[in-house]
């Protein structure tokens, strides 16, 4: 199915889910869903299309808000499913009962932004060490690397 056909039936199949869906390059759709629709949206786009292939989950700190973006793809197209949260309660429903894969990105989004990723099979951190300093979130725009004081074994 070439992606002109599979961008038009979307638009119809998923239009109370999504709220906009563009062909923004040869063989590349990009939607945005809301987040409340996220697992819908992505189950359909797998029973329907068979486009099952996460690739990534994206995270981007807006400044308001913080913005996922779904990396999906079959042999036909690649789907960019993108959501918004608000910086103020940032979460997100886990998508892995839809793509179990994801919770490795899941995680990530967990460590790095802050995200809250809601009924995540494993909630754990991933990234950072076990020592990490809680509330620091090193993707955040406005998260400040201090660097520790340098200890120099026999240094003087």
């Amino acid at each position: 199915m070439n992606p002109e056909t599979i961008l038009a039936k979307i638009q119809g199949d998923l239009a109370a889910c999504i709220q906009d869906a563009a062909l923004v390059a040869p063989r590349r759709i990009q939607l945005k869903a809301r987040p409340e629709q996220l697992t819908a949206v992505l189950a359909r786009l797998k029973e329907t299309f068979g486009i099952a292939h996460l690739g990534t989950i994206s995270g981007v700190d807006l400044g308001e808000n913080f913005e996922v973006i779904y990396h999906l793809s079959n042999a036909d197209v690649t789907v960019s499913v993108r959501i918004l949260t608000p910086r103020r309660d940032p979460r997100i429903p886990s998508v892995c009962p839809v793509i179990p894969g994801a919770i490795l990105y899941e995680r990530e989004l967990q460590d790095m932004f802050g995200l809250v990723v809601e009924n995540i099979p494993d909630p754990r951190p991933m990234l950072l060490c076990d020592d990490w300093p809680e509330g620091q979130f090193p993707l955040r725009k406005d998260w400040k690397f201090e660097r520790p004081a340098e200890i120099i074994p026999g240094g003087k």
